[in-house]
């Protein structure tokens, strides 16, 4: 490349090394993308279709899913296109809307976790008010709120991003990320501390309020009958593990970039997998196999078919 052209486009180097079964690779993550697109949406058009779903729980779920669906199709089809290409770039500005896309819808993941939450708070603790509550507004408004509170905050991030001059154009990744941080000639005071404040208000704040809500409910369960406890223990662990298998991905990201601690390539291959793979299969499988109405329909919709 020429330095014009440089000054333009990436070289994403984190799957080089694939080239040689590139083919193999491409079909793997092409079924999996399918996965993906196929186990989520069919939860979501579960919600969507039967009427005892839809309650502000199995929304917020169905929000869940297709964010899981956004978020994939942010990665995949380039993914899929580096595969089949001799060299893997991409110009620096659909790196930073790829890089957008990516933490927006990532941190769309924690309000509706929190929204999930606050549901749950709501219907345990506060069941007779939970009909006033949580009305259609309500659920409509914390929806917006989960979509374009972050999306909001992080256009400026990228704009300033975008703004910053580049003294190396190699990314060790299979998709931008915050790694492009290392790029920049100077690295933006500016941009650090706007990164830290987005952070503090859409996964900080949330997995806080999460673990307070979490902590009422557990209080009142335990002075509770032995079928709240099942009911809330039905309802609210698959929320919780997938804010504990999302944070601990999200902490890494963090590690890796913020606090520029190296971790082994086999450790960050794992980790990229988790986010790009295991994350955006593990919740359908977590609301279909744990939640009990979603589960009826599903097992209803696979005997149908057959």
């Amino acid at each position: 490349m020429d330095e014009d052209v440089n000054a333009t486009y990436l070289i994403l180097g984190g799957h080089v090394e694939v080239q040689k079964y590139r083919y193999v690779y491409f079909m793997t993550f092409l079924i999996v993308y399918i996965l993906i697109i196929c186990s989520n949406c069919t939860i979501v058009y579960l919600i969507w279709k039967h009427q005892n779903l839809h309650e502000p729980m199995y929304i917020f779920i169905a929000a869940l899913l297709l964010n899981s669906v956004f978020l994939s199709t942010n990665i995949y089809p380039k993914l899929l296109i580096d595969f089949l290409s001799e060299k893997q770039i991409i110009t620096y500005q659909a790196c930073v809307i790829q890089y957008f896309l990516f933490y927006a819808l990532g941190c769309s993941e924690f309000l509706l976790l929190a929204a999930m939450s606050y549901d749950r708070y709501v219907s345990i603790c506060k069941p007779l008010q939970y009909p006033t509550i949580m009305r259609k507004t309500t659920v409509s408004l914390l929806l917006a709120l989960a979509w374009f509170l972050p999306a909001c905050q992080l256009v400026g991030l990228a704009a300033m991003s975008a703004n910053q001059k580049l003294c190396s154009f190699t990314l060790k990744v299979i998709y931008c990320n915050n790694t492009f941080y290392k790029l920049f000639c100077v690295t933006s005071r500016a941009i650090s501390v706007y990164g830290l404040v987005i952070l503090l208000n859409v996964v900080v704040v949330p997995v806080i309020f999460i673990i307070f809500t979490y902590s009422r409910i557990f209080i009142i369960c335990y002075h509770s009958s032995a079928e709240v406890r099942k009911k809330a223990a039905q309802t609210c662990l698959p929320h919780l593990l997938v804010l504990i298998h999302y944070f601990c991905l999200f902490a890494y990201d963090v590690i890796t970039v913020r606090l520029e601690y190296d971790f082994p390539k086999t450790a960050r291959l794992i980790m990229t997998l988790q986010l790009v793979l295991y994350n955006p299969l593990f919740n359908p499988i977590v609301y279909g196999l744990k939640m009990k109405e979603i589960y009826r329909h599903l097992k209803r919709l696979f005997c149908q078919e057959k």
